[in-house]
């Protein structure tokens, strides 16, 4: 989330950064009842510096009137400090659900546009195929050539269900291998993240409370991930890291990633787009508090993906997400979609975002 102090001098900015993203919040609210929390602060600590100064002072009086008088004072100030901090304990309720839903403010360079349909395409590569014949869709030559199996996966998940068989895990395997080699050439170190997470990561990463429909919950109140992201970010939380001026940390995790893909945009896929469970490498950078090499490594993140897509000659093109098309915490986004000659169409198969110090 954003600063507090941050929040309070450029409350502009912080409407406009909402108007942009289309996120409906009402910073003056926030900064009402921020200034509510404050006030009722202040009083509660006055009353408890003043119950800690009776209470020593109540040791050393021997007249029995004034140690009576003191005690009364101290009874009624007991009281009265029980309901502030029952207001107070309201109030900063109130106080951090507003604080989650601040938007982070969006790049300069970030286009006006409402949806997906709104980004601008900033560069295409590769040479689109192009069949003397009707090109069949992954479903069918997988299915043919005994890489998957959808009907089964169905009976066993229920809807997006399927398996990964024969030689489709074999080429599974060689990918990930391929990507683990890829990146920790380039001098990221690889981590295996947990995919079950406490609710802290995702509330700090921006997940939550905006993206919880579209999570699977355990009984216990954790979350399945659907990035490493978000304990690759969790794995550091609340420590002090040095040195990042001159070596800035660069993780590539590899999880399983889980998903209900709730939103009406999931409903006319089927096969292997938008899934319940895969499996995600992702680039996570810890740098400098500085906008300058945040723009650097996000480029550097951006066509680490794009050079790792050309290796493999499949055509694709990046886009520069627009502002209704880029999340709570993102300052700015890239989209890199692939070619699906079948559908006659782009797919998004990666994302790279910064986001400041949010």
């Amino acid at each position: 989330m954003l600063d507090i102090k941050f929040i309070r001098e450029n409350s502009d900015l912080i409407k406009e950064a909402a108007r942009k993203k289309r996120i409906d919040f009402d910073v003056d609210q926030l900064i009402k009842i921020d200034k509510e929390r404050v006030e009722i602060l202040k009083r509660v600590e006055e009353m408890r510096a003043e119950q800690n100064k009776s209470s020593q002072d109540i040791i050393r009086f021997t007249d029995p009137t004034a140690k009576e008088a003191l005690l009364n004072k101290m009874k009624s100030l007991k009281e009265e400090l029980s309901g502030s901090e029952e207001i107070l304990k309201k109030i900063t309720s109130q106080w951090q659900v507003l604080m989650l839903q601040v938007p982070n403010i969006p790049d300069m360079t970030v286009p006006e546009g409402k949806t997906d349909a709104n980004n601008i395409e900033i560069k295409v590569w590769g040479d689109k195929p192009i069949f003397n014949f009707e090109p069949k869709d992954h479903i069918e030559l997988m299915t043919t050539l005994g890489l998957a199996d959808f009907e089964r996966g169905v009976k066993v998940h229920g809807f997006r269900g399927y398996f990964i068989t024969g030689d489709g895990f074999r080429l599974t395997m060689a990918i990930w291998q391929y990507a683990l080699d890829f990146w920790t050439a380039k001098g990221y170190i690889p981590i295996l993240a947990p995919a079950i997470i406490n609710k802290e990561a995702f509330l700090a990463t921006g997940y939550l409370p905006q993206g919880e429909d579209d999570l699977f919950k355990t009984q216990d109140g954790q979350f399945l991930s659907g990035t490493a992201e978000v304990p690759l970010m969790g794995m550091l939380a609340g420590e002090v890291l040095e040195g990042l001026e001159d070596n800035p940390l660069k993780y590539v995790g590899f999880s399983f990633a889980y998903r209900r893909e709730v939103g009406a945009h999931a409903k006319d896929v089927k096969g292997l787009i938008r899934v319940h469970e895969f499996h995600k490498w992702e680039q996570v950078v810890l740098c400098e508090a500085s906008h300058t090499k945040s723009v650097e490594l996000h480029e550097e993140i951006n066509r680490n993906t794009e050079e790792f897509i050309e290796s493999l000659n499949i055509p694709y093109h990046t886009v520069l997400n627009c502002g209704g098309d880029i999340g709570q915490g993102q300052v700015k986004k890239y989209d890199i979609e692939l070619w699906v000659p079948k559908e006659n169409k782009y797919r998004e198969i990666s994302s790279a975002s910064y986001f400041h110090d949010f």
